[in-house]
């Protein structure tokens, strides 16, 4: 088995500039030869081999996946040399490898705690993995797969990466939503009526809805009419724009899945669902949140993992 080397990413910060995380562009081939230079740590994704074109595709034409997969081929093999591109920047010098970087990678090969982040917004979808162990945290993160953000930082830190992680376009989020700042579903309500949206069932809606009649409620906890209710269900599926998913593992207990926090992106921004149970009946809340406050709906579900 190979040796992760569990340096510390950085040394305590004795100034402003050196208490802010470091971060650094690495191309693919660029991250993967500094994890080997790590004792092979192992990165949190994985890349798959496109299989053989088959025959059928050989009489048919190409799949629209095998034509995804070839492409990405080409712009891996087009990537500059590697260990040429690190040695002009300083992050590697003959056998030498910048302590630092060899430091965050060996944080994201052997954490303690784990969150994954997949976003996605107007089609377009990043991804990125936070690593956290003895107050150091370690960030990966890609919409392509071929470039990537290595960054390293102190856990008082944190909240601010996690803020980053959630940043909206300039043009996301000015307009109004139909969706109120602050409502209570029943999920079986927001279950069924969605369904009934997206399969365009307007009649089906009315009646799920008034099977439900006042069981959804506004932020002040009075009732919602049947009309407010259709409203707000429409909306959370024809006014999306994106979503986010984070979800956190307890490493230490073999990789343990402890919660997920799930946002939707919607005409005036993120609104966080919030699963919970009210005596016998699961209900959802849906809330207006900011970027800033994703550090804020992690944080019970990273209060079990230290618990």
């Amino acid at each position: 088995m190979p040796t992760i080397d569990l340096t510390t990413p950085a040394p305590p910060p004795v100034g402003m500039l050196e208490g802010l995380p470091r971060r650094i562009s690495l191309t693919l081939t660029e991250l993967q030869l500094l994890a080997e230079r790590a004792g092979n740590a192992p990165l949190p994704f994985e890349l798959s081999d496109a299989a053989a074109p088959s025959a059928l595709e050989g009489r048919l034409g190409a799949s629209a996946q095998s034509s995804d997969d070839a492409r990405f081929r080409a712009a891996v093999h087009a990537l500059p040399d590697a260990f040429d591109s690190l040695s002009r920047r300083g992050l590697v010098d003959g056998a030498t490898t910048d302590p630092g970087a060899i430091g965050a990678l060996g944080l994201l090969a052997k954490p303690a705690v784990a969150v994954d982040l997949d976003v996605v917004v107007d089609g377009c979808r990043a991804r990125a993995w936070h690593r956290l162990r003895d107050g150091a945290v370690a960030t990966l993160a890609t919409s392509d797969g071929l470039v990537f953000e290595l960054a390293w930082f102190d856990a008082v830190q944190w909240a601010g990466e996690l803020a980053r992680a959630a940043a909206l376009p300039n043009d996301a989020g000015a307009s109004s939503s139909q969706v109120p700042a602050l409502a209570d579903l029943p999920f079986e309500l927001l279950d069924a009526g969605s369904e009934a949206v997206r399969s365009g069932r307007t009649d089906l809606l009315a009646a799920i809805v008034a099977h439900h009649q006042g069981a959804a409620h506004d932020g002040a906890g009075s009732e919602l009419n049947d009309t407010e209710t259709q409203a707000i269900i429409t909306a959370l599926s024809s006014e999306s724009r994106g979503r986010l998913r984070a979800l956190v593992a307890d490493i230490e207990a073999g990789g343990t899945t402890v919660g997920v926090v799930s946002l939707v992106l919607l005409l005036d921004g993120w609104h966080a669902l919030t699963a919970y149970r009210d005596g016998d009946l699961n209900r959802v809340q849906v809330r207006a949140v900011q970027p800033p406050e994703l550090s804020a709906l992690l944080a019970p579900v990273l209060a079990e993992v230290s618990a």
